[in-house]
């Protein structure tokens, strides 16, 4: 009887130990819960005709020195990718000429939903089926053998419970396309991330549209570019907190360039020229 007694009270000892361990675990992974990270692709200006880029995949890891993600195909199974603690944002291939994103144009490359938490890196894998357009003539785009496990962007992306985290990829077109000495064009792309919510961005109207300018703007070494649409009006987006100097730099030789100074921006402000910037034709400046 005795014996019995102490089984039964380690039995129930046990069992209330399990119990507590189990709610325990049910009560953390509640807490965490899970939120949505959305992705979308942006371009800096560029003097080409068309830039076609073929997007194969979007991933995302907690770890920012995850291995590289496999390079399969459209339509494998995601398994192998989730195990290693990838986590697929896009995976249905599409070709996307970054020129029609523009001027704070964004394309929607998709969103999933994921444990809440931080992530550290985002992977774009890119197919081979990327071409430029100059002067109404196609020319292929080479993407190096090295860069073919895709494009490796460390990113501070805090993912919070019930939240959306809105991210964009900046594509500088200009930048990525590499002209080799036998006329031949390869692509490294310039890539960089934005957090939707703390960008700040500038915008305005520059006129005349004969003048056909480029605007910058420039903190530092940091340079982010855009052309004005069909009506003169632009905006820079993807601008973190700082002072920056508004270049104004047309292409129409026959206009001179122009430079607004010291302009300051919080985390997250929307500064907007309140008047438009006329750009002066060359000799008519006293």
């Amino acid at each position: 009887m005795r014996f019995r007694m102490k089984t039964t009270k380690l039995l129930t000892t046990t069992l209330i130990l399990f119990v507590g361990v189990f709610f325990a675990a049910c009560s953390t992974n509640s807490d965490e819960g899970t939120g949505t990270l959305k992705v979308g692709l942006t371009d800096a200006p560029a003097n080409y005709e068309e830039v076609n880029i073929e997007i194969r995949q979007v991933l995302v890891n907690r770890d920012e020195d995850a291995e590289e993600p496999e390079n399969d195909t459209e339509g494998d199974d995601d398994e192998s990718e989730e195990d290693n603690g990838w986590h697929v944002i896009m995976d249905d291939s599409m070709t996307v000429n970054l020129l029609d994103y523009q001027n704070g144009a964004v394309l929607d490359l998709g969103e999933a939903e994921l444990e809440a938490g931080m992530y550290n890196q985002i992977r774009l894998l890119l197919g081979d089926n990327n071409t430029v357009v100059i002067d109404g003539e196609t020319y292929a785009l080479t993407t190096p053998s090295a860069q073919q496990s895709g494009y490796k962007l460390n990113v501070n992306a805090e993912v919070e419970e019930g939240q959306v985290y809105d991210l964009v990829i900046d594509f500088d077109a200009s930048q990525s396309i590499v002209v080799t000495g036998n006329g031949n064009y390869i692509l490294k792309p310039v890539l960089r991330t934005v957090s939707v919510e703390e960008q700040a961005s500038i915008s305005g109207t520059v006129l005349p549209l004969e003048a056909n300018p480029f605007v910058y703007a420039i903190a530092g070494n940091d340079t982010v570019g855009t052309q004005p649409d069909d009506n003169g009006d632009f905006r820079l987006i993807g601008l973190e907190e700082g002072i920056y100097d508004v270049w104004f730099n047309p292409t129409n030789d026959a206009y001179v360039d122009s430079l607004v100074e010291d302009i300051e921006l919080d985390e997250g402000e929307q500064f907007e020229f309140e008047e438009t910037v006329q750009l002066e034709e060359e000799g008519l400046i006293n």
